[in-house]
């Protein structure tokens, strides 16, 4: 067996996640599942996500809840695992991913919870390459990113990103050359936005599917 990757010290995991709403959460799925099913997935996505978090066991994990942590599912979880629960101010995604960093006040990893490849090895990888590295990338094959880390907040990265669109990893990347930053970048993974992303989690994800 593999030996896990020692982790300097302890580093945060900020989950950025909206709460299953039908209608606001996976807009892009309603087309294709209807909005109860893409708020169900949601759900399953966002529990998926902390459950991978504490297995990482790398740090204190805050759950960032848009519109705000009071749904019943956030409730559940805060109640499942000693989870921090947050609600993301204001702002672009961007700002919102650096408050969740600012407020880790000290080394940070940001993940979503659309990627259900994402494992706690994954993120204990990303945690040990802080220690040497200013920021930490997963990148997605879409063209974002999975996950972003970094040993204090560097707020340019977070700034004049082009969110939602399949720049933002290479517009990152400027961003890291320009503050002249030291990056590492783990493999490339996979995210669930569309209807062919639902289709290969059904594939290698059963017990997520509905």
């Amino acid at each position: 067996m593999a030996m896990a990757p020692e982790i300097p010290e302890a580093v945060a995991i900020a989950i950025m996640a909206k709460a299953p709403i039908p209608g606001l959460a996976k807009t892009r799925l309603i087309s294709t599942l209807g909005a109860h099913a893409a708020a169900v997935l949601q759900e399953r996505l966002t529990e998926r996500a902390v459950e991978t978090a504490f297995a990482a066991a790398i740090g204190p994990v805050t759950l960032w809840a848009t519109p705000d942590s009071r749904h019943g599912a956030f409730q559940a979880l805060a109640k499942n695992f000693p989870l921090a629960l947050a609600t993301q101010p204001d702002g672009d995604l961007g700002a919102r991913m650096l408050a969740a960093v600012t407020a880790a006040k000290g080394p940070a990893l940001v993940i979503g919870t659309d990627c259900p490849a994402l494992s706690a090895d994954h993120l204990r990888t990303a945690a040990q390459a802080l220690h040497g590295h200013d920021v930490v990338l997963i990148p997605a094959e879409d063209g974002g990113y999975v996950s972003i880390g970094m040993g204090k907040p560097h707020e340019a990265l977070f700034g004049g990103i082009s969110w939602g669109t399949a720049g933002v990893l290479d517009e990152t990347r400027a961003k890291i050359r320009s503050e002249n930053l030291d990056a590492r970048e783990l493999e490339t993974m996979w995210d669930v936005d569309g209807a062919d992303d639902f289709a290969r989690l059904e594939r290698e994800f059963p017990d997520l599917a509905l």
